[in-house]
C-alpha cells in the first residue's frame, strides 16, 4: 500500500463569510503524482494551501506523515515540503543563483547543508536555467522568471513538492519539461501536486487526476476514469471531445469549434 504523505480530513475553507472549500477529503501519496484541475475558481489554488499548510481550514485538518501539520513549526514545514506559489514576485534585483539558492535556505547549518552544490547543479540543469544565473532576475521574461522559481523549488530538496500552475507561462517545450520533471520526482519516491489548466496535460503525466468543482472534489482518481466528455462538459460547461493519445493511450481532451 502506497504511503500517504499529507491527507485532508473534511476540510472547509472560508474567506469571510464566503466558503472556497466544503468538506474535502483527499490523500497525497509518496510516489504518486496528483494533478488538481477544474474551472476558474473552483478552489483549486486554495485547496492546494490548504495542503501545504499555508490557509488553515475550520473545520477540518491536514496530516502530514499521520501527524497535525499546525504542530509543525515554519521550519520543519520547509525541510519536508516545497511550494511554488501561483505568483511567486521577487521584488529586489536578486540574480537567478541568488533566488535559487534561497531554495537552500532551509538546511543551514544541517548536514544536508554538504549537498547544497550537488543538489543547486541538479536543481538549474532540470529547470533548464543554467544561462541565467547571473541575470537579475527583474530583467526576465515571465516564462524565465517561473523557471527560477521552479528551480528554487527543487534546490529545496524535500519529500512533498506543490507547484501551482507551474507552466502558465511557460512555451511548448519548457511546459512538457516541467511535467517531465514532477513525473521524474514522482517516481524517485516524492509525494507531488501540481495544479493545471490544461486537462491535456494533467492527463499526459498525472497518476491521479482530482476535478475540483465549486469547493469540492466532484471526482478523484485516474485520467482515464475522472477525464471523460460526459463529467468535463458537464463541469466546465463547453462542448469536447476526448480522444485517446495515439502514442501514450491517455486521453486528449480537445475543445470542439465550429468555423463560420
Amino acid at each position: 500500500m502506497t504511503a500517504a504523505a499529507i491527507a485532508a480530513r473534511h476540510v472547509t475553507y472560508r474567506v469571510g463569510s464566503t466558503t472556497i472549500l466544503d468538506d474535502v477529503s483527499i490523500e497525497v501519496a509518496y510516489g504518486r503524482l496528483l494533478a488538481l484541475v477544474g474551472p476558474n475558481g473552483a478552489g483549486k489554488s486554495s485547496l492546494l494551501r490548504v495542503l501545504t499548510g499555508d490557509a488553515h481550514p475550520a473545520p477540518g485538518e491536514v496530516l502530514m506523515d499521520g501527524a497535525p501539520m499546525r504542530a509543525l513549526s515554519p521550519r520543519e514545514l520547509s525541510r519536508r515540503r516545497a511550494v511554488l506559489p501561483q505568483e511567486d514576485q521577487v521584488a529586489f534585483a536578486f540574480t537567478a543563483r541568488e533566488v535559487i539558492d534561497m531554495g537552500r535556505s532551509p538546511w543551514i547549518g544541517t548536514d544536508r547543508a554538504d549537498l547544497d552544490i550537488d543538489v543547486m547543479s541538479r536543481a538549474i540543469q532540470r529547470a533548464d536555467v543554467g544561462h541565467l544565473l547571473d541575470r537579475e532576475v527583474p530583467s526576465l521574461s515571465g516564462g524565465e522568471r517561473a523557471r527560477v522559481s521552479l528551480a528554487r523549488v527543487l534546490a529545496q530538496d524535500t519529500a512533498v513538492v506543490m507547484l501551482d500552475e507551474p507552466t502558465a507561462a511557460l512555451d511548448l517545450r519548457h511546459q512538457e519539461d516541467v511535467l517531465g520533471t514532477a513525473r521524474d520526482l514522482a517516481r524517485d519516491g516524492r509525494a507531488v501536486v501540481v495544479v493545471l489548466h490544461d486537462l491535456s496535460l494533467a492527463a499526459a503525466y498525472a497518476d491521479d487526476v482530482a476535478m475540483v468543482d465549486r469547493g469540492t472534489v466532484a471526482a478523484h482518481g485516474s485520467p482515464q476514469t475522472v477525464l471523460t466528455q460526459a463529467r468535463v462538459e458537464e463541469i466546465y460547461g463547453t462542448p469536447v471531445r476526448v480522444v485517446a493519445d495515439p502514442d501514450t493511450g491517455r486521453p486528449l481532451i480537445l475543445p470542439r469549434r465550429t468555423t463560420g
